[in-house]
């Protein structure tokens, strides 16, 4: 860096201050060029630009928190303004699930599945879970209803029904919310209680209300297919094949998650509006959270009782929680009892 000097004259130097002088003269011209420095700005701001691209990326990964929020939101949506909601009809219930279970596994690997299969203690937990105390409480609540409520009996007819049918996909992006490495336990757990619904669920009906439920074997193979199958294994292979792509994509999905689940919840209870207004609608909506509480409760007690030595138990409470509670109550309810 070229040093340069100002002319000094005679007049100006002094005994014991020319020393003085001749430094701060020499640092101002040298200090200048480095304080001016064009490439420590450029790298000042690009390191700005990068904090803010950073925090962009964890908003989006942290959008799954709002979950919750998100729920009860459309939820009240959906019953104060219900055209918010009426559009997302029963046809984009699968695309949606699809998606669902695609983000589920992006985010896991062939190896999380095997590990589940490993464990078939906890499946038939989840399976018992699904066929044999929601049964038992959709005929508690089925009888109630009627009983106590004095609600016609196509309803109590219809919680019974309810409670013999398979679980529902969004347990396995609930698990995957709270317990990711769980994910595909209960993945395969709602896969195997859907496929064998075929010859259980007849048979739950017909010993609940003596009437057996007609089962649509070639749609519920469809369903699986859709749902979990295909959606699952290109989330693998997008994974195992292109992780750069994975990366890519992978903060975008908690956020387009959640707006999925926030449909997924809302459409039922805007596209039933009428029937939630009805003079019976309220009481049926008691009797569908208090079942649906219920359900928790049970599958989570359960669990604690018979998996007291496992090392996550708290992980596999929450778990096969899901999978005994989570359901698509209401549509099927006014199914039945318009049936």
């Amino acid at each position: 860096c070229p040093v340069h000097f100002r002319s000094i004259s005679h007049s100006n130097l002094k005994f014991g201050s020319s020393r003085n002088f001749v430094t701060n003269s020499v640092s101002e011209n040298i200090s200048g060029p480095f304080d001016q420095d064009p490439d420590r700005n450029y790298v000042t701001e690009s390191n700005q630009v990068l904090n803010q691209e950073f925090s962009l990326v964890n908003i989006l990964k942290q959008s799954n928190s709002f979950l919750p929020h998100v729920v009860l939101g459309s939820t009240m949506l959906a019953l104060v303004f219900p055209p918010s909601f009426t559009w997302f009809t029963a046809r984009y219930y699968a695309p949606a699930l699809g998606f669902l279970m695609f983000a589920v596994g992006v985010n896991s690997s062939e190896k999380d599945f095997i590990e589940a299969f490993k464990r078939p203690a906890a499946i038939f937990a989840g399976y018992v879970g699904q066929f044999v105390v929601k049964p038992i409480l959709g005929y508690i609540f089925g009888t109630i209803s009627v009983s106590v409520f004095g609600l016609p009996t196509p309803i109590g007819a219809g919680i019974m029904l309810v409670s013999c049918v398979s679980g529902a996909q969004l347990s396995n992006y609930a698990t995957f919310l709270t317990d990711p490495p769980l994910a595909p336990l209960s993945i395969v757990m709602t896969s195997l209680s859907t496929a064998t619904a075929v010859f259980v669920t007849p048979l739950l009906s017909l010993l609940l209300i003596g009437k057996r439920l007609p089962v649509d074997v070639k749609g519920m193979v469809s369903s699986i297919l859709q749902i979990v199958v295909v959606p699952i294994a290109a989330g693998l292979l997008l994974n195992r094949f292109f992780p750069r792509i994975c990366n890519a994509i992978r903060p975008f999905l908690p956020p387009l998650s959640v707006l999925v689940t926030a449909c997924c919840v809302g459409a039922p209870l805007a596209i039933n509006i009428e029937s939630v207004m009805s003079p019976f609608g309220l009481t049926i909506l008691l009797l569908i959270i208090t079942f649906h509480l219920s359900a928790f409760v049970a599958g989570y007690v359960v669990t604690g009782l018979a998996f007291a030595e496992a090392h996550d138990v708290k992980a596999l409470q929450r778990t096969l929680s899901y999978e005994t509670g989570v359901m698509f109550l209401y549509n099927k309810i006014l199914y039945s009892s318009s049936t």
